[in-house]
């Protein structure tokens, strides 16, 4: 049995790799499964096999394709067209390519309603060639985390890309998401520009008061994406705290000023 694969009904060129071809026989076992007789990973094997009914499935990517094969002492070529195209994703920051290691990207087939209706993968990785069964596609890319600070060196982020498209079969479709966001590092000091003090709590919020992150130290960094925040530090068992904006690209400082809370008396009239 010669085995071929293409991505499309209408290709003339075959899969030249990754494909995973497994031959069962087509009798059904006693407990309703069917026996597995070969397997290889070669693109376009050469199986010897005695006569019979066999069942053959191409497996390539998450894509697959599933043909009844019958031998009867003669040699058998099949081609099965798998109806898949192919997905490379490409995540920017500003001017710059992310590191795959810098995402976690999560990719669905949706529904009516529901964007995000079946998960189909959930480790993607950027920059490389995925192979997915034609039809349309929700793509969820979220930026992590790798300050010194994050916990695990491996935090999800509040910068979240989505991207809606459609896979073709036999085509390789090329998407970009551009992700908006900066580090920034915290710090509660006595006067602008002044040192860091330890022993510092903060929380970052949203403007309506949505708590993003809790951080401990001195000056500790986190991602941010592009957007207005609240930074609240508690020091000593006082609170104090700072609006401030983050601008993609722009890594920044963020000061939280220690400042008395007793307002200043009037002067008698």
């Amino acid at each position: 049995m010669r085995l071929s694969a293409t991505l499309g009904a209408a290709d003339a060129q075959p899969v030249r790799s990754g494909m995973v071809w497994r031959i069962f026989e087509e009798a059904v076992q006693p407990d309703g499964s069917h026996k597995l007789v070969a397997q290889s990973e070669e693109a376009t094997p050469t199986i010897a096999l005695p006569d019979g009914a066999y069942i053959v499935h191409a497996a390539y990517g998450l894509a697959g394709a599933t043909r009844r094969v019958a031998i009867e002492g003669r040699h058998v070529s099949e081609r099965l067209p798998l109806n898949a195209g192919a997905l490379r994703l490409v995540d920017m920051l500003g001017e710059a390519k992310i590191p795959p290691q810098r995402l976690s990207i999560s990719i669905y087939v949706p529904e009516r309603g529901n964007s995000e209706a079946k998960l189909v993968l959930a480790n993607a990785r950027g920059d490389e060639v995925i192979c997915l069964p034609e039809g349309a596609y929700h793509i969820v890319s979220t930026l992590l985390d790798t300050t010194q600070g994050a916990q695990g060196g491996n935090n999800a982020t509040n910068s979240v890309v989505t991207a809606d498209l459609k896979v073709p079969a036999g085509k390789l479709i090329e998407a970009t998401l551009k992700h908006h966001a900066a580090t920034i590092t915290l710090k509660l000091v006595k006067a602008p520009g002044g040192e860091a003090l330890a022993n510092t709590s903060f929380s970052i919020l949203t403007p309506g008061g949505d708590v993003i992150r809790e951080l401990i130290g001195a000056f500790p960094s986190l991602v941010l994406a592009e957007g207005e925040y609240v930074a609240i530090a508690r020091h000593e068992g006082k609170t104090y705290q700072n609006t401030f904006r983050v601008q993609s690209t722009k890594d920044a400082d963020v000061e939280v000023v220690l400042k008395d809370d007793k307002a200043p008396e009037e002067a008698p009239q």
